[in-house]
């Protein structure tokens, strides 16, 4: 669909269509609702690249965000909305899947919207200098870093929480309440993502309190969907593998875990606690309150974008940011 097929639906010049797409004052009220009521239905996007490329520069800022259904990105994704109107840019965002490359989205957004900067909400943890090579504006890596990777530290920023050690912390909470059989719920153990990073910290943990390692107490679902926790929880639950607890590397998964579990006749936290990382607000709403390790959300926007502007603008230089997390007490522990 063009500018033009938005044109003849609606019954108004193409000139008006592109007034009202780019909000113009000049339309009236009754052609600029005709021209978004048809671009609403047909889902349309309208194609800036030729506008962009047509300007000598922009104010805009591009935020990448790495999976198309994770609620704990919404309040980090509204902090930064908020601090780069506040610092005078544009945020220019876009979705992708989870196995969707982000690398090369952020290539192209960079030379389509004349990007000054990149946050990356979301992402892998070995880029190589190679990959990276074809972003040439500043970035920061936003609830991640490039623990397995090539990168010079020096050459781009990252905001996030200790991972490995949160998962640490987690498991040796189950442990101080004399559970031994700890499973844990992860995407993957080797997915250069925090699955992996948080899995590390799991088996630092089993390791370090002495507990019986047992490869079934590993439930890998190869993703970060409460839909996949659910069935994965599920059909392992089947197998009549003895456990009274599990560290879930995320709330989504703890989530769909405990509705498998009480479906199972499970008492949570009675039968099988459970203990994760995020601090979604959905969380908050399970019935028990999920136990979880938050992170700090909105100062991990405002650090991100404080960052970057600071870049950008040449008064500060690449830094690598590490938060605290907060443990929420809960009901499933």
């Amino acid at each position: 669909m063009t500018i033009k097929d938005i044109a003849k639906l609606a019954g108004v010049s193409v000139s008006t269509v592109s007034r009202a797409l780019n909000n113009h004052p000049d339309v009236s009220k009754e052609a600029k609702e005709k021209v978004l009521a048809v671009v609403a239905e047909y889902n349309y996007i309208p194609n800036t690249s030729a506008r962009e490329l047509g300007k000598s520069s922009s104010d805009n800022i591009g935020v990448i965000v790495k999976g198309l259904s994770n609620p704990f990105y919404t309040k980090i994704i509204t902090e930064i909305g908020s601090k780069i109107e506040e610092a005078g840019y544009t945020m220019v965002m876009q979705q992708i899947g989870i196995s969707d490359d982000e690398v090369m989205t952020g290539a192209l957004m960079e030379r389509d919207k004349k990007l000054l900067g990149l946050i990356f909400l979301g992402g892998r943890l070995d880029y190589s200098k190679e990959e990276m090579s074809r972003i040439t504006v500043p970035y920061v890596c936003l609830t991640f870093n490039n623990q397995y990777g090539t990168l010079d530290k020096s050459e781009y920023s990252s905001v996030g929480i200790d991972d490995n050690q949160a998962a640490y912390k987690a498991v040796e909470k189950i442990v101080n309440t004399n559970r031994k059989k700890i499973a844990a719920l992860i995407s993957s153990p080797n997915d250069g993502s925090i699955s992996q990073l948080r899995y590390s910290g799991y088996e630092r943990a089993i390791n370090d309190f002495g507990l019986e390692k047992n490869d079934d107490y590993i439930i890998s679902i190869n993703s970060y969907n409460i839909r996949d926790a659910y069935e994965g929880m599920k059909k392992w639950l089947q197998k009549g593998i003895e456990i009274n607890a599990v560290f879930c590397i995320s709330d989504n998964l703890a989530m769909g875990a405990m509705k498998a579990l009480r479906e199972a006749n499970k008492r949570i936290p009675e039968d099988v606690a459970i203990v994760a990382i995020d601090g979604i607000e959905a969380s908050e709403y399970m019935t028990p309150e999920l136990t979880t390790f938050c992170q700090p959300m909105e100062e991990m926007g405002q650090q991100a974008v404080a960052l970057l502007v600071g870049i950008i603008k040449g008064n500060k230089k690449h830094k690598h940011v590490i938060l605290p997390t907060i443990f929420r007490e809960g009901g499933s522990l």
